[in-house]
């Protein structure tokens, strides 16, 4: 598979209809990987924001993103905008839109990651303040395993030669273009790949800020109990708090040091 730029799949978005209940088979113009039960969609997140100085990672945006980023496409397109400001904005709109978003706002303020930029809230990484951001995924291009958004569970995404692929292609990519940067993976899946690319060589160790649980809806308890809104006696059995204590004295020590 090779790399898919917007300029070559631009035909391809222009006579794509977006609606609220679009289905990834009237999308199918739009795929650029397929193996199995896995496939993967172009989806316009071309833009990278240069000089970025912390760099968001998700597993990969999900059918909510993809439709996102590509109704920002078409409305940017009837504004008769350039595109790269085409690129930009629908990576604005489009990266962690929904749930994820707010989840995300509210893990990344709670840590002070608002006031190591000096800003009010991190909720302006997406509009006022997206020069200090970048947003991107493990898989850039979103995956689906038999039609759903994949969570990174399985396959393994560091051993599924579609998903390796992308990492390589694109991922990796990303990293070489913004080698300064503070990373910040989401989740234990995101994080256990970010441990190969500083086994790689390709960051330090000291960059990438581990341990932050993943924004998703599904994972609300873990989300509340890392930022102190649920007590620990409350806790199913499927939330790990020592797991998630340590991670979070980690995280706010490294962050307390980090230059960024």
């Amino acid at each position: 598979m090779g790399t898919k730029s917007y300029s070559e799949m631009a035909s391809a978005l222009k006579k794509v209809v977006i609606k609220s209940d679009t289905t990834l088979e009237q999308l199918e113009s739009l795929r650029i990987a397929k193996d199995g039960a896995v496939e993967s969609y172009y989806i316009p997140f071309d833009y990278l924001t240069p000089n970025a100085k912390v760099v968001l990672v998700g597993i990969t945006p999900g059918k909510t993103q993809l439709l996102n980023a590509l109704i920002s496409v078409e409305n940017s397109i009837k504004k008769g905008l350039s595109t790269n400001e085409i690129l930009k904005n629908a990576k604005v709109e489009g990266a962690f839109s929904g749930t994820l978003r707010k989840n995300l706002v509210q893990l990344l303020d709670y840590i002070g990651l608002d006031k190591k930029l000096g800003i009010k809230s991190t909720d302006s990484l997406f509009n006022t303040n997206a020069h200090l951001v970048h947003t991107t995924s493990v898989l850039r291009h979103p995956v689906f395993v038999d039609g759903q958004d994949y969570s990174g569970s399985t396959p393994n995404m560091i051993k599924h030669p579609l998903m390796v692929d992308l990492i390589d292609k694109y991922l990796k990519e990303e990293i070489r273009q913004l080698p300064n940067a503070l990373y910040i993976p989401l989740g234990p899946k995101v994080c256990k790949v970010f441990d190969s690319l500083v086994k790689e060589g390709l960051l330090n160790s000291d960059q990438v800020l581990s341990g932050l649980p993943h924004p998703s809806g599904a994972n609300a308890e873990r989300i509340a109990y890392f930022m102190g809104n649920k007590q620990k006696e409350l806790l199913s059995v499927k939330t790990n708090p020592k797991l998630l204590d340590k991670a979070k004295s980690e995280i706010l020590e490294k962050l307390a040091k980090v230059k960024i």
